[in-house]
């Protein structure tokens, strides 16, 4: 039976998968037209609320460069509001190429970030420039600094000053006069000033580590020390006649990491206050911080190494003292994001309401993560939701009005909805979002709270954006409709996107989302392509648009399915996402085999033709899922995988997985390494060896554990290419080539009877 398949699979590729790669079938997808740019979907992108036009800004590009336009509310329409031709300095003659922006509060001047560099996996460092917009004049800021060396500029709030920082401390200067005062002065490889070390980028989303005081007088910042942090070493073997040798400090599982304090400098005198926060800073971390509005106070969030005991300090930058106003403790960990990390939304700080007096602050004490108001000085908690459903994402709280708009989807983990809940006596609760928007829908509220802009799309509809009056929903402009898009859609065969729930035998009901081929014929078996992540960092299973790549691989003859198990962020409450603690690796992939299991017992699954691919977390699911259930996976293609949890950085597995000095067991049993010799079917590698995140030598020790059990496995090596496919020139398309042919090797496409 198995040389028959392999044979059905070549005649396929001989006679269909050729001609969708030359080209000669418009009705069928191509991996060349995937990643090639073919396909013009369109997205908002960044934008800033204004104050003064009642309405947002936006980058965009013309002909002769970068431009900042303006929706204006009022007008309904867009505007150019800064042309490219006024962005052209003095003895230049293009203008400046725009990669961020931001207004002064007055919204009298525009910061342009130009010329960026890479640090880590961001471009966050470059030059800054100020436009003027009534002067209508253009200044470059810092320039006897280095260049490309300027990060996180910003306006102070009285308009007339901005602070940077650049290679490890802070500046300020003078708009007027363009002088530039230094505030701190310690700053080197280790000592880094109002920015951030690797982990902190990486784990906690921390980048800007600077914020101006509301008067302007004073500027709070981290200091991270990260003196004995051990270098990781990149080798580049490619880009020079010599190899040579790039350093990355990260700590690794078990390992000490940077230690953090905050400071309040003065703009006056340059002296510093150092906010007196309790415990080793060693065993802690700083992972948030905010001034009050209009006081002279910060609230600092903290947590210890092993992040299930979080404080929050009511902190004076007179003398630096410290006040716990906040405490919560977990069994697990404890989750900082203020947003739905599913949706990718990520650092935001506590929204302060009640004059100062209050912030609101989400939780999951209670079982299900909820809204809380908690006083400042006072300390009194008022639950502000309530029920057995998670708030995925806290958009504005209406104060005049009593009501709180927020995320959430009760009856259906894999959407999301716009909720308002009015906080009178009644605690009446509204779904907003109308019927027909069924899917994932997310908000960008104005900070009036008037208007949004709403995003939505469903598994088998790409995006779509539009402006919307809040209170009623009413669409106010369409944004983005991607008409164009869609049209090149409508010409190709795409088959449907389903999805179902399955109950595994330990009793676990798992969500999943599907795609069958479009000639699918249930009297035939066909194969199973699943696709996998499956750690706390990301939900698959959600009815957002699902992209063509999957598309095509259903086109090929393949079911394609992804779902969720214990311990992905879906919104099913704490012990759903909490229940893998210490057991990454182990119960996360059991989830996964376990409704394998189910389905292979579906009359049009062919079991010997079952394959798997992920990258990242994906990658190590991969690898556990052929390491440890080889009667079900035949074929797997493992992408920047963690090998060795005992590898990966300490914020991240140690949130999960505990400390190894107090469960070593754990680490050991959830890897992947460890299991390595059960290796039956076909295994294919893939790794980039510049990747700063995933190390390579996870893979390398991986080969050494394979080989010595004499298991074959095949292995694709990108050159200096980081974690993200990107970076490599050709690697994206070559990897999803790559991977589709090893697949359809190994498990080939179509229906059998």
């Amino acid at each position: 039976m198995k040389a028959y398949l392999k044979i059905a699979g070549i005649f396929f590729l001989l006679f269909s998968g050729n001609l969708f790669l030359n080209g000669q079938n418009r009705n069928k997808l191509t991996i060349d037209r995937i990643f090639s740019g073919h396909f013009r979907s369109e997205s908002l992108g960044d934008i800033r609320w204004m104050k003064t036009y009642d309405g947002f800004t936006q980058r965009r590009s013309s002909s002769g460069g970068s431009e900042i336009h303006l929706f204006n509310i009022n007008k309904n329409e867009w505007q150019v509001l800064v042309g490219s031709n006024e962005l052209i300095p003095t003895g230049h003659s293009k203008p400046l190429r725009i990669a961020g922006f931001s207004w002064s509060e007055d919204e009298s001047r525009l910061l342009i970030f130009t010329n960026t560099k890479r640090v880590w996996r961001r471009n966050t460092r470059g030059d800054y420039w100020v436009f003027d917009m009534k002067e209508k004049t253009l200044k470059q800021l810092g320039k006897s600094l280095p260049e490309s060396s300027l990060m996180f500029a910003k306006f102070a709030p009285d308009n007339l000053k901005v602070a940077y920082v650049s290679n490890s401390n802070i500046y300020v200067e003078d708009l007027k006069t363009g002088s530039i005062s230094q505030l701190t002065f310690d700053g080197t490889g280790d000592i880094i000033n109002g920015t951030f070390d690797w982990a902190y980028e990486e784990e906690f989303d921390c980048r800007d580590g600077f914020r101006w005081s509301g008067d302007g007088e004073k500027i709070a910042f981290w200091q991270i020390d990260a003196t004995g942090i051990k270098d990781f070493i990149l080798i580049n073997n490619t880009d020079s006649l010599y190899s040579y040798v790039t350093p990355v400090q990260y700590p690794k599982v078990g390992e000490d990491p940077s230690s953090a304090k905050i400071g309040v400098v003065s703009i006056e005198d340059k002296k510093v206050v150092w906010l007196k926060i309790p415990g080793d800073t060693k065993q802690h971390y700083l992972p948030r911080m905010q001034w009050i509005p209009e006081q002279d106070r910060l609230l600092v969030r903290q947590l210890n190494r092993k992040q299930n005991h979080l404080k929050i300090y009511k902190c004076s930058a007179f003398d630096g003292g410290a006040e716990i106003i906040y405490e919560e403790k977990d069994d697990a960990w404890i989750e900082i994001f203020g947003v739905d990390i599913t949706m990718k939304g990520l650092h935001e700080d506590l929204n302060i309401v009640d004059k100062g007096e209050a912030f609101i602050f989400l939780s999951e004490k209670d079982g299900w993560r909820h809204l809380y108001k908690v006083g400042i000085d006072e300390k009194k908690e008022l639950l502000l939701t309530d029920g057995e459903y998670d708030v995925a994402t806290y958009y504005h709280f209406d104060q005049d009005a009593d009501v709180i708009y927020f995320n959430a989807s009760p009856d259906n983990a894999t959407q999301r909805y716009l909720y308002r809940m009015s906080l009178n006596e009644t605690r009446s609760i509204e779904k907003t979002t109308p019927g027909q928007f069924s899917g994932v829908n997310n908000y960008d509220f104005a900070p009036n709270g008037k208007y949004a802009i709403h995003t939505h799309s469903n598994a088998n509809t790409p995006a779509v954006t539009s402006l919307i009056k809040v209170k009623t929903h009413k669409p106010l402009y369409p944004l983005v409709r991607n008409k164009d898009y869609k049209s090149q859609l409508a010409t190709y065969d795409l088959p449907k996107v389903e999805f179902f729930q399955i109950t595994t035998g330990d009793g676990i009901e798992m969500d999943g989302r599907m795609i069958k081929p479009e000639s699918f014929d249930p009297s035939k078996k066909y194969p199973v392509i699943f696709y996998v992540y499956g750690e706390p960092w990301g939900q698959t299973a959600v009815d957002s648009w699902v992209g063509l790549w999957q598309l095509y691989l259903a086109q090929q003859g393949y079911v394609v399915i992804t779902m969720d198990n214990r311990g992905t962020p879906s919104i099913k409450g704490r012990t759903w996402r909490k229940s893998i603690y210490r057991k990454i690796g182990v119960i996360n992939s059991r989830d996964q085999a376990m409704a394998a299991k189910e389905i292979l017992k579906w009359s049009f699954i062919d079991n010997d033709r079952i394959a798997v691919y992920g990258w990242s977390g994906g990658g190590s699911m991969t690898l556990n899922l052929l390491f440890r259930y080889p009667e079900i996976y035949k074929t797997g293609v493992a992408g920047a995988a963690v090998a060795n949890q005992l590898y990966y950085d300490n914020i991240y597995q140690e949130r999960y997985m505990g400390l190894p000095w107090e469960n070593m067991e754990d680490f050991i049993e959830g890897s992947p390494i460890t299991h390595a010799k059960n290796l039956q079917g076909n295994l294919l590698i893939v790794h980039g060896t510049g990747d700063d995140n995933v190390h390579y030598q996870n893979t390398e020790a991986l080969i050494n554990e394979l080989v010595v059990h004499n298991k074959m496995f095949d292995l694709m090596v990108y050159p200096n290419v980081t974690h993200s496919l990107s970076t490599g020139k050709g690697s994206v398309l070559h990897y999803y080539t790559l991977l589709y042919n090893y697949i359809s090797e190994h498990t080939p496409p179509g229906g059998i009877e």
